[in-house]
């Protein structure tokens, strides 16, 4: 089943009657329980991709479909609900509360979810533990390295189950060693949960622990290639 469909799509951002084409006759298409890496140099459009594909931002023209549904067929507020309901984000900057255990910034979304009260601990904590982070479930992140804080991202990103993870530049603030665990992580989901990825990155490096490649360059599809031997993270783990 293919949960993402874009079509000759275009992001045209207008200032002044000065117009700065983003995105331009973008076509592309992402199966269920597929690990895709979207990459490009800065300035590339694949931001500006992610905004759009994640219900963030939409196109100027063309279409998009998520789960066969055109998402100019949803109002703002429908967009809102699928947005945190069927996706989860996982950026470079964590986004996490810092004053805020790990447990209950990992109930966030189930604030906004339809989701009763009484099930918002256990379902946190079976996120939490899916990341392997249970012994820092009421730390703060102030208290917590760099990839501990993402993967606290990450369970807040699963906690409500999401159809897709955006995953945005989730190593670009960590040491190469804590980014290997993060992509660790990222793998495990796909592959032991079968769980669909959109990780973003510039580093050509990272981008080969995914199945499949999109290059992005001057806001156009340069280049979409299934990877035939992945990085397997474990392996740069000591």
């Amino acid at each position: 089943m293919k949960i993402i469909e874009v079509k000759d799509l275009y992001k045209i951002y207008k200032d002044d009657g000065v117009e700065t084409v983003a995105l331009q006759d973008i076509n592309l298409s992402i199966d269920e329980g597929e690990f895709v890496a979207i990459m490009g140099p800065s300035g590339s459009g694949k931001s500006t991709l992610l905004h759009v594909l994640g219900f963030l931002d939409r196109p100027t023209r063309g279409s998009y479909l998520f789960k066969g549904k055109n998402i100019d067929d949803y109002t703002d507020e429908e967009a809102a609900r699928i947005r945190n309901k069927e996706m989860g984000f996982v950026f470079q900057m964590f986004n996490l509360l810092p004053k805020t255990t790990v447990l209950d910034n990992v109930k966030l979304p189930l604030l906004y979810s339809n989701v009763p009260a009484s099930e918002w601990d256990k379902l946190a904590r079976a996120a939490v533990e899916s990341v392997g982070m249970t012994y820092r479930l009421h730390h703060e992140p102030s208290q917590l390295s760099g990839g501990e804080k993402q993967k606290v991202a990450i369970a807040r990103a699963l906690v409500l189950s999401p159809s897709i993870i955006f995953a945005d530049e989730p190593t670009g603030n960590l040491d190469s060693k804590s980014g290997q665990v993060i992509m660790k992580v990222l793998q495990d989901l796909h592959e032991k949960h079968s769980n669909t990825i959109v990780l973003i990155t510039h580093e050509t490096f990272t981008a080969e622990h995914a199945e499949r490649i999109i290059k992005l360059h001057d806001g156009r599809v340069v280049s979409d290639q299934k990877i035939k031997t992945r990085r397997r993270a474990e392996t740069f783990i000591k």
